[in-house]
């Protein structure tokens, strides 16, 4: 375990001052590096090789189909299982995935069924890291610095989110998407290096005591903790809710055709914005981390995303639009730090990777969804009315959980 009085963490890097913060971090970054080329990498090649926008649309489909049982798999492994081991494997198989493709598409024998088979394995090696990773992270840092941490992970995933396409887009254009596929698998392997590194315990406490429980029953038993937890539910509801009715990323081309008459370059614009944001928000978070009220904390910032949402759907100009989703940016990274903060003070170290599991799978869910509703509002009534909507929509969602949901308003961390 960390020493929490070893360090004074009241630095935006504090984070870092964990030794075994620093391989977890590690994992992050080339991990998330790898996964935003695998994304670009096979939409590519299914676009260059079919022509057809509906196969690269298949995408979600088949990730969908994937990643809701894995993600259910994956939070009773990380309750079961090592999650160092779980994170190593994980990352090895991307990886040998990922160099697969690029030898096959380098020998020209690569096919689009091959392609949907890899990413349908990429997607549940995904998801398989995710609560894992989630779980060890409460081990590794103490309570008082988690918001600390987890704002340090959003931070370096949206910087992720920012190189990855860049490293995707220089050597796509320099040296092919053969090229691209291997590199990333090469990052992926290199994420399969660094867990082994920590030294904290990888197992749950659980495993030694619940051995006559089979996988299934304790992935029932997770939703059935869940469900009574005083705030967990709301708080899942509350993203989903918000999520499903204003999702953008995966349609921002519709966006930026249907508010500023663009192209790609303005989709490129806006989704770098969003990202830029989301560091913004990251670092921000790390500012309240004082802050004790974190219920209501992800209510502001709830509430502050709705508003947002209609400033986006009115902006009249490019550069309005790029700050606005700029901020839009900001305001779910500091939700999404709370909630992760909140569910790793208020879970035991047994539960928490199926909690974790249920939140992925919310958000997974809810982007799904989302990305459909979003994109019928859209052609129907315009993007910008679209973003409106979403906005009234939000501002609704924060406002019944935070009258029915008394729990999360009252939220204390005691650090």
């Amino acid at each position: 375990m960390p020493n929490p009085t070893r360090h004074s963490t009241t630095k935006p890097w504090g984070a870092f001052l964990y030794r075994d913060y620093r391989f977890l971090w590690g994992a992050l970054i080339l991990g998330s590096m790898a996964v935003w080329m695998r994304i670009l990498g096979t939409a590519q090649w299914l676009l260059d090789e079919t022509g057809s926008a509906y196969w690269v649309g298949l995408i979600g489909v088949v990730q969908l189909i994937v990643q809701i049982p894995t993600t259910l798999w994956a939070g009773t492994l990380a309750d079961r299982w090592d999650r160092k081991r779980l994170m190593t494997f994980s990352y090895r198989v991307t990886g040998i995935t990922l160099v697969a493709l690029g030898v096959l598409n380098g020998y020209e024998l690569l096919t689009p069924a091959m392609v949907y088979l890899g990413i349908a394995v990429l997607a549940g090696t995904q998801m398989l890291s995710g609560p894992a990773r989630s779980a060890l992270l409460p081990i590794i840092v103490p309570d008082k610095d988690l918001m600390l941490a987890v704002s340090t992970d959003t931070a370096s995933s949206n910087s992720a989110a920012i190189i990855g396409p860049l490293l995707f887009a220089v050597v796509a254009l320099s040296a092919g998407l053969t090229s691209v596929f291997i590199l990333a698998g090469i990052l992926a392997l290199g994420a399969s290096l660094l867990p082994h590194r920590i030294r904290a315990a990888g197992s749950a406490e659980q495993v030694e005591r619940a051995p006559q429980l089979t996988q299934t029953q304790q992935t029932i038993e997770g939703f059935r903790y869940v469900s009574k937890h005083p705030i967990l539910p709301g708080l899942f509801l509350l993203d989903a809710g918000i999520t499903t009715a204003s999702f953008y990323r995966e349609i921002l081309p519709v966006l930026a055709l249907g508010l500023f008459a663009g192209g790609a370059g303005v989709t490129g614009f806006l989704g770098t914005a969003n990202s830029v944001g989301a560091i913004a928000g990251a670092f921000f978070a790390l500012a309240l981390v004082g802050f004790r009220a974190k219920g209501m904390l992800v209510l502001y910032a709830s509430f502050a995303y709705g508003f947002i949402l209609f400033g986006f759907g009115m902006a009249n100009s490019l550069w309005l639009g790029v700050l606005m989703i700029g901020l839009l940016g900001a305001a779910d990274a500091v939700t999404v730090a709370v909630r992760q903060t909140t569910i790793m003070l208020t879970t035991p170290d047994e539960m928490r990777g199926r909690a974790f599991a249920l939140m992925i799978l919310a958000a997974q869910t809810a982007n799904n969804v989302g990305t459909i509703w979003v994109g019928f509002w859209a052609g129907t009534i315009g993007a910008g009315n679209t973003m409106i909507l979403g906005g009234f929509i939000s501002i609704a969602a924060t406002a019944l959980i935070w009258m029915l949901w008394r729990p999360i308003r009252e939220f204390r961390s005691e650090t």
